[in-house]
């Protein structure tokens, strides 16, 4: 994972910040329930859907089971179709390779498609550092990047922004990258689109590098897939000289007949339409473009090698656990200090960083366990077995030893009925002296709630008296 985020607070932390910020809060609560209504509306259309979305978690499992074979089939497609394949282990070899594809064009500028997986890796970071300039060309991505700000919403990153703030970015920093917006600009929608549209033509025009992610990757033809709604995607495909396309190795569809079962899942589930604007579809390199595909781990193989966790490399990045999530819509994306924030990423930003900091371990505990998220989920993933699974991992952890002590005592309570009987009583007994927050490590615990005050008389007590 890229260290765009470290020195993060914890969750906690970061989300009591983000909580208090009312504007976000509002942002955040009006956009969400918009795409959930949405998506609901189309999910509800389909008499299949539950059927689709074991089709589709049925398809992804046994890519996982058989993800070498599909590799190796991946890049034999690709090659034979004119494209040139490497192999990332992690992001700093991917950004080697991009950066050394880049460079050896002569170019210092390039395009990009919205993409998760160069954000994962820093790879904006990586080409200034080599003097190369990376423009985001999502409207979303746009308005993070002119506001240097982060995204927080794997759909919609600027998810957290309402469009008197981005007129604002526009009118204060557009001109630092290329076209300024117009003086008079509004924050209608229609305006600022506009702002943004003559914005990037620019960019499109002079460009000879384009820079993508991809949706999905067919393994029997070597066709990579971009889903967008925009069109600015289209261009970054097909108008620069050369393509090069990051992915993680976990995006593969064994078949074009699979791939049906994903295009009716994911814009439903992501946008809540029927279809999405634009499909772009390429095999290999296409019209003389020189394309180069960097198969990217990053952590994917270890993920792969837990048999709990790995069904988060199942998630298409639809975003509709995130749009259901009551933790997300009041916290906001930033406060999980990953590019993948909500459910998602409560359980696949640790298993792809490790528990190597406070705020990794800390993600597993950022979910109510309401399991909304596993509902909507088109693959079926179920997040909160995944937090669970998470939460023992990092008990385990030898930085949380007064937890185990703990649970270490309370078990050897609850096994003994004569230890349980007598624990009861003197709660019951001493009940006025019960503090209202616990003392020392486990004062976390008691945080956010009060210690209840016992009965004065325990079911057991109660039973042998009264039956």
């Amino acid at each position: 994972m890229s260290g765009t985020f470290v020195g993060m607070p914890a969750f906690p932390a970061a989300s009591a910040r983000e909580v208090g910020n009312a504007q976000l809060r509002h942002n955040l609560h009006k956009a969400t329930r918009t795409i959930r209504d949405k998506r609901a509306a189309v999910v509800g259309e389909q008499p299949d859907w539950d059927a689709l979305r074991a089709a589709g978690a049925a398809v992804k499992t046994r890519v996982l089971r058989h993800l070498d074979s599909y590799l190796e089939q991946l890049e034999e497609s690709v090659t034979r179709a004119g494209g040139t394949v490497h192999w990332a282990r992690d992001a700093a070899e991917a950004n080697r390779i991009v950066t050394g594809l880049v460079e050896a064009t002569g170019e210092s500028e390039v395009v990009k498609v919205k993409s998760m997986a160069t954000q994962e890796i820093g790879l904006n970071e990586a080409l200034a550092e080599a003097g190369i300039t990376a423009y985001e060309t999502d409207l979303a991505e746009l308005i993070v990047q002119l506001g240097d700000d982060r995204p927080s919403h794997i759909l919609v990153p600027a998810i957290h922004r309402n469009r008197a703030e981005i007129r604002e970015i526009f009118l204060r920093t557009m001109a630092d990258w290329g076209r300024p917006a117009p003086a008079d600009l509004t924050d209608d929608p229609r305006a600022l689109a506009e702002a943004a549209r003559l914005h990037l033509r620019e960019r499109f025009l002079r460009a000879r590098v384009g820079v993508s992610g991809a949706n999905f990757a067919v393994a029997e033809t070597g066709t990579l897939v971009v889903l967008e709604s925009e069109g600015n995607g289209r261009m970054c495909l097909t108008l620069p000289e050369t393509l090069i396309s990051v992915v993680g190795i976990e995006k593969i569809v064994p078949t074009w007949r699979d791939l049906e079962v994903f295009m009716q899942l994911l814009p439903r589930s992501s946008t809540g339409e029927r279809m999405n604007p634009y499909t772009s579809m390429w095999t290999g390199a296409t019209e003389g473009q020189d394309f180069h595909l960097v198969l990217l781990d990053n952590g994917r193989t270890d993920v792969l090698a837990d048999q709990v966790g790995r069904q988060a490399l199942r998630c298409i990045r639809c975003s509709a656990c995130l749009n259901v999530c009551p933790v997300y819509e009041r916290a906001g994306g930033h406060a999980y200090g990953s590019v993948y924030p909500g459910p998602i990423g409560a359980i696949l930003t640790p298993q792809l960083r490790g528990f190597s900091s406070e705020l990794d371990e800390s993600l597993p505990y950022a979910s109510t366990l309401c399991g909304a998220c596993y509902d909507v989920c088109p693959v079926a993933i179920n997040i909160p077995e995944v937090l669970l699974d998470l939460r023992a991992k990092v008990a385990a952890t030898g930085r949380h030893r007064g937890e185990r002590l703990a649970m270490a005592a309370a078990r050897r309570v609850l096994e003994s009925p004569a230890l349980l009987a007598t624990a009861q009583r003197a709660a019951g007994r001493f009940r006025r002296l019960t503090p209202r927050r616990l003392p020392g490590p486990l004062a976390a615990w008691t945080d956010t709630r009060d210690i209840p005050a016992p009965p004065t008389e325990s079911f057991r007590q109660w039973w042998k008296e009264n039956r």
